[in-house]
């Protein structure tokens, strides 16, 4: 049976893999395939649709820069804006041909006979790419944690990325079990029609003003008509955020201005000192996510919310139990505890090269496979896209490349911009395969965790940033600028 053959396969339409063929398209890649596993693009903004749900990048830094979105209604966009956005996207560039839909890929296998890569897809017939990009994105996993009892609970119980609108909140007596940047939101939009929320939250967030009064129709009519304006309020909004980015970095005095604003933003939302001290950290800002709203403080103190400052130890058929054993009612539990952010090709399986298969003498090995290397070692990776022993494998936000700071599109655009690059060297070299140097992968690791140790991320919190042992190979450690520096030219001799 012959299978098909292309020169690069994308996995994911959302952000990266849309922006990855636009880009490969205009270089001159014709032979592509975008495989996605749901019914439409859009990726995380189509799968998070829980109420209240929005971004916290302002809006202007939201958008491809190469197709700016001159519809926004905000500073920060909402679920639908987002996706409304992708969806044109999608048209403006003609991008539904290459898309296969429903294809869900569960194993990717190095063929090094052949010098590509089998794509093996549920329900399918499996396909070859001489290239393939995971632009499978980090935030589609739900982390729901393993809590004795789960299974016996009687109401409905969901994770916030995958909300159920058929669960009737009406009247009902719900748990709510995380304070992360998605319980924030939904939160206040839940708690006004409920009977009883109980929010259990172990450890606080800093928490700043969310300064997002919607657009009047002279300042849409702007954007959208005068020339390089929202390109100019783009620019203004990419460095303020680098400037707030210092206080990440390990800036004392920018730390010292988050607090302040978070502290200010606190006392004048929460007038209850005991609830203050329950709301304030313990650590620096940032070290876990900051998070942006106006509505969350006063969303606790409803008379018919209770903030929980304890763990959840168990759930019983009607209720959760906390940390000191008390039993919670209530008919819905939501998990608001976010996503497995350092599981990064799983549960897809990546099969790389085996460097001893061509050794004459020397007894055949399993080769490794991507995730199983990354549970026992560290992330390592070249500059977050190109891995030892992958050939002719790219990954878009993966180790070391996510923010805690600014626009993860800005991110996303450097890395495609590399691997266009990278495939047209190699086309131009008449090579079939791009293999990374271990060498400079470990010293590429090494200088991130280098530069991570001055971080407010290593400054002593435990966060969904760091893995089992504790490292962080989820963020980059550094200003998004020094990032496009090192992305801008592709280094011949970091391959062969």
């Amino acid at each position: 049976m012959q299978q098909h053959f292309h020169d690069v396969a994308i996995i994911g339409a959302g952000f990266g893999g849309l922006c990855a063929a636009i880009r490969l398209r205009e270089s001159g890649v014709q032979s592509l395939v975008i495989l996605e596993r749901s019914g439409e693009v859009g990726g995380t903004w189509r799968d998070n649709v829980y109420p209240g749900c929005a971004c916290d990048v302002p809006s202007h830094l939201y958008s491809f820069s190469f197709a700016p979105n001159t519809q926004w209604t905000r500073p920060y966009p909402q679920q639908q804006e987002i996706q409304d956005y992708i969806l044109r996207v999608t048209e403006q560039y003609a991008l539904r041909p290459l898309i296969r839909f429903n294809s869900d890929v569960q194993v990717l296998r190095w063929l090094a006979d052949q010098a590509c890569w089998q794509v093996e897809l549920q329900g399918q017939e499996p396909l070859l790419a001489r290239h393939v990009i995971l632009a499978t994105g980090p935030l589609n996993k739900p982390a729901i944690p393993d809590i004795p009892g789960m299974g016996s609970f009687a109401g409905g119980s969901f994770h916030s990325g995958h909300w159920r609108h058929g669960v009737d909140l009406k009247g009902k007596r719900i748990a709510v079990v995380g304070t992360g940047a998605s319980a924030i939101q939904f939160v206040p939009e839940i708690a006004p029609d409920a009977a009883q929320v109980d929010v259990f939250q172990r450890t606080p967030a800093w928490v700043v003003p969310r300064f997002d009064n919607p657009y009047g129709a002279l300042r849409r009519w702007a954007y959208r008509w005068v020339p390089g304006l929202q390109r100019l309020s783009r620019w203004r909004v990419y460095w303020f955020n680098e400037w707030i980015g210092m206080g990440f970095m390990g800036s004392k005095y920018m730390q010292g201005m988050l607090r302040r604003l978070a502290g200010l933003h606190l006392r004048r939302q929460v007038a209850d000192p005991a609830m203050r001290q329950a709301l304030t950290p313990d650590f620096n800002p940032g070290c876990k996510r900051l998070l942006i709203s106006n509505t969350w403080f006063p969303a606790l103190q409803r008379a018919n919310v209770r903030l929980v400052t304890q763990a959840v130890a168990g759930i019983t058929p009607n209720g959760v139990v906390g940390a000191d054993g008390t039993v919670y009612l209530c008919d819905v539990i939501i998990w608001g505890t976010g996503f497995k952010a350092t599981e990064f090709v799983a549960p897809m399986r990546v099969y790389g090269e085996n460097p001893a298969a061509d050794v004459p003498g020397t007894s055949v090995t399993p080769a490794p496979e991507l995730g199983d290397v990354w549970r026992t070692q560290p992330a390592a990776t070249r500059l977050g896209i190109t891995v030892a022993g992958f050939p002719n494998l790219f990954l878009l936000v993966g180790p070391n490349t996510g923010l805690g700071h600014n626009s993860i599109i800005f991110m996303i655009e450097c890395q495609v911009d590399y691997i266009v690059r990278a495939l047209a060297n190699l086309h131009q070299s008449g090579q079939k395969t791009l293999r990374l140097r271990p060498e400079v992968q470990q010293d590429d690791y090494r200088l991130n965790q280098r530069k991570m140790q001055g971080t407010v991320w290593t400054s002593g919190c435990k966060s969904w940033y760091q893995n089992a042992d504790g490292h962080i190979d989820t963020l980059w450690p550094g200003y998004t600028w020094e990032y496009w520096l090192k992305t801008r030219r592709f280094q011949v001799g970091d391959y062969f």
